[in-house]
């Protein structure tokens, strides 16, 4: 089939049921979502196609092919073959009796064509029994949905189409499948209640004259008819003499209704005349005998200069598919026959090029008892022609044939163009969406580095400028002994270690909905309220640090083969936000919080969540579980009066890490995890593949956590939140009053020199993690 009818299917399906189900429906089947219209396809792709809409629509086979019959007229008409079909007959039968020569036109442009054929007969009782022979097994029931759908269209009737016959007939080659339908035809609602209006107003000047009881002549009543149809809207009726003058042509004859023509005493043309007019005729007999061929099929073939010989012998009949017998002509008498030559009855200068077929009507001559077929060579193009070295002389001036062949060749010109164009577009359609699906890549990376509305603005080419944000909380982390631990392993060993436990830190950034600022080494940063502002910063921000204590268990150290250790730390307060950079641009945070914040984690303990007096405040009243650590020494800050964040009252476990009540506990994945990075520990040499794994193991399906002031799009600012909207883009500052991560630090000579940083001992923790205990640095901290 061409891609004219999967088109068409797909067409019906999205129109009647919309695109997910085509997608579906085509996922079912295993083909393709896009079909050339010029291009052949298996009859396989058509059969599951319409085997999987049974299944999905859970009908039969039956109701979707008829349903598919009913579409496939109108997106003909729509297909620009509205005029062909219109014309083919005034009336049902007439119009199903040419199906078979529009197919036949048909196939000079689709030459790899294979339609069913028709043949209609009449009955006595109004009724009429239509043929259906095809090539395809269980397509009949789209001949019901195609016919009753001209009837009710072209003809404005109803019709009943059943099956009376079905079978595989012996006698078409291949044995076809043969159905025959009972077809009967009713007038539809409209034109029966017109015929009705007409007997009622008759009916009703009838019986106003006998109440009258005045004699209405003939031309009354035609007069007070003609006005009455004239108020109701209804075309005027001729009257008598205009009926007759419509009728007779004046001194040409007799009454049209009447017609008969006039045939001579003797056929007034000889032989030669008859036979070079007519150059691809033949007549046989009823035993195919050969009695007369024209000129030019004689000089093709010269075995039909040999009188009384077999036609069957050298041609076979390609359309329609009977067998080559005079009752299997006769049984499909209207219908158009292509005639082939025999490959092995051509002579020699034949033998190379393509066979000649012939296109044309059978018709009977009783009085002869003979068959006449009168042909015309069936050629699509002027490459046809040259390949059979036949010249456009060949083909008698009388013959539509040559016209044909030069209109038809411009005709497969505009498919082959119009074919073109159509691969074109869906080339392009495949680029556009390779190009959507890179470009969402792109955004993807590009919103992990920078906040979405920044990102837009600079996309745009716009200028983003510097925001005072007045309240947000910040959190840093970083690896115990993570100097120790690059000193005795591989590189190889620290990248999968990182790389484990910020997939981990990173899912709990979108199960809380807090920014992650940057990664330097083994540090991590994140904020709450910035880059959108939420009055639940700092409850995002705790819930977040419980959940990176956490998440540790399950990265391995792989020196000592146990579980990882983490220091946190967090304050809040004002900060200053900007794009810094443009080469690569990045998203920095400045001011004293985020000293404050650094400072709370480099004075922590293992294992725990330090946090500020302004966080305290924050998190009093809120159900978190803290611990008073008390009054330490704070390097460049004094004397301050810290705590520790134990836990969350309100929340579980779960409801921290993100995780749905089907996924496995964190006891088990520890385990996992624990058995998995010992096994690798032994090995000593971990793979690519391994890093795959455990990038798969933490991609469960995340849960975000509630919050008061959640809402839907985590990239894009609340409405309701005015005031904080405008410190987004709040009064830029000079560079001097920004500051930075480790102002006081800063060296004069270098500012952007690595120091090695001891940790102050505490008095609350072990001698031996404050002696090993050396940290790395940059002194311009700049945050992503």
């Amino acid at each position: 089939m061409y891609g004219f009818i999967n088109t068409c299917l797909k067409s019906l399906v999205i129109d009647k049921f919309g695109e997910e189900t085509w997608d579906k429906l085509r996922n079912e089947a295993s083909v393709q979502d896009t079909f050339m219209t010029f291009e052949v396809y298996k009859d396989d792709i058509t059969m599951r196609l319409v085997a999987e809409a049974c299944k999905l629509l859970d009908v039969e086979p039956d109701v979707v092919l008829r349903q598919f019959g009913e579409y496939f007229f109108e997106f003909c008409k729509r297909s620009g073959y509205d005029h062909m079909l219109r014309t083919l007959g005034g009336n049902l039968f007439e119009f199903i009796e040419n199906l078979d020569a529009l197919h036949s036109y048909l196939s000079l442009s689709y030459k790899e064509m294979n339609a069913p054929s028709f043949r209609v007969e009449k009955n006595s009782d109004g009724t009429m029994l239509l043929h259906y022979y095809s090539d395809r097994k269980g397509l009949c029931h789209i001949v019901p949905g195609i016919i009753g759908a001209v009837a009710k269209d072209f003809f404005k009737s109803e019709i009943r189409m059943e099956i009376v016959n079905q079978m595989e007939e012996g006698e078409r080659t291949g044995k076809k499948e043969h159905v025959v339908f009972l077809v009967t035809q009713e007038p539809t609602f409209s034109n029966r209640t017109r015929s009705n209006s007409k007997q009622s107003l008759t009916l009703q000047y009838l019986t106003s004259a006998r109440h009258n009881e005045k004699p209405m002549n003939k031309e009354a009543v035609e007069t007070s008819l003609q006005k009455k149809h004239q108020t109701l809207g209804c075309p005027m009726r001729r009257n008598h003499w205009e009926t007759v003058r419509g009728l007779i042509h004046l001194g040409k004859g007799k009454l049209l209704r009447g017609f008969e023509p006039v045939y001579p005493e003797a056929l007034c043309i000889d032989l030669k005349t008859f036979c070079n007019a007519f150059p691809f005729h033949i007549v046989f007999d009823e035993e195919l005998r050969v009695k007369q061929a024209g000129v030019n099929i004689q000089k093709i073939v010269p075995g039909l200069q040999t009188m009384r010989i077999q036609l069957d012998q050298y041609f076979t009949i390609l359309h329609p598919e009977v067998t080559f017998t005079i009752s299997s002509i006769r049984m499909f008498i209207n219908s158009q026959f292509v005639l082939q030559t025999r490959r092995d009855m051509m002579p020699e200068s034949w033998k190379d090029r393509p066979m000649l077929e012939l296109r044309g009507q059978m018709v009977w001559m009783e009085s002869l008892q003979c068959m006449l077929y009168q042909a015309s060579p069936l050629l699509r193009s002027l490459h046809e022609l040259e390949e059979r070295h036949m010249h456009i002389s060949d083909i008698a001036p009388h013959d539509v044939t040559r016209d044909l062949i030069l209109l038809n060749q411009q005709r497969l010109a505009e498919m082959e163009l119009s074919n073109q164009l159509e691969r074109k577009k869906e080339e392009l359609r495949h680029l556009s969406q390779h190009l959507e699906e890179e470009k969402k890549k792109t955004e993807a990376l590009l919103y992990a580095m920078l906040p979405k509305h920044v990102a837009n603005q600079l996309k745009e080419g716009k200028r983003v400028e510097a925001g005072e944000f007045k309240e947000c909380t910040i959190l840093f982390s970083d690896v115990v002994t993570f100097t120790n631990i690059c000193s005795e392993c591989e590189p190889i060993q620290i990248v999968f270690m990182l790389n484990s436990m910020y997939l981990k830190f990173d899912r709990l950034t979108t199960v809380h909905n807090v920014y992650k600022v940057e990664t330097i080494g083994d540090a991590y940063m994140v904020v709450g309220g910035v880059p959108i502002p939420v009055s639940s910063h700092a409850e995002r921000v705790a819930n977040f640090a419980l959940g990176m204590i956490i998440a540790a268990r399950e990265v391995i150290n792989p020196i000592t083969g146990g579980p990882i250790q983490i220091r946190v730390g967090v304050h809040s307060g004002p900060v200053l936000a900007g794009v810094v950079g443009e080469k690569m641009p990045r998203y920095c945070l400045f001011g004293d919080t985020v000293n404050t914040a650094s400072r709370m984690e480099s004075h922590g303990l293992p294992n725990k969540i330090h946090i500020s007096p302004s966080v305290y405040q924050a998190l009093k009243d809120k159900g978190f579980r803290l611990l008073e650590r008390g009054e330490i020494e704070v390097k460049g800050k004094g004397k301050m009066h810290t705590y520790f964040l134990e836990g969350n009252l309100t929340a579980t476990e779960d409801q921290i890490m993100g995780r749905s009540a089907r996924e496995p506990d964190s006891g088990r994945e520890s385990a996992q995890s624990g058995r998995d990075c010992n096994a690798r520990k032994a090995l000593y040499q971990p793979s690519i593949q391994a890093i795959q794994r455990v990038q798969s193991e933490d991609r469960h399906p995340t849960v975000p956590m509630k919050y008061g002031d959640s809402f839907s799009d985590p990239h894009s600012p609340p409405l309701t939140s005015e005031r904080h909207t405008k410190n987004l883009t709040g009064k830029p500052r000079d560079s001097e009053s920004y500051g930075s991560l480790h102002s006081e630090n800063q060296s004069e000579d270098d500012p952007y020199q690595v120091k090695e940083e001891p940790a102050p001992p505490k008095a609350t923790e072990p001698a031996a993690t404050a002696s090993g205990n050396k940290r790395i640095r940059t002194s311009f901290c700049v945050v992503l």
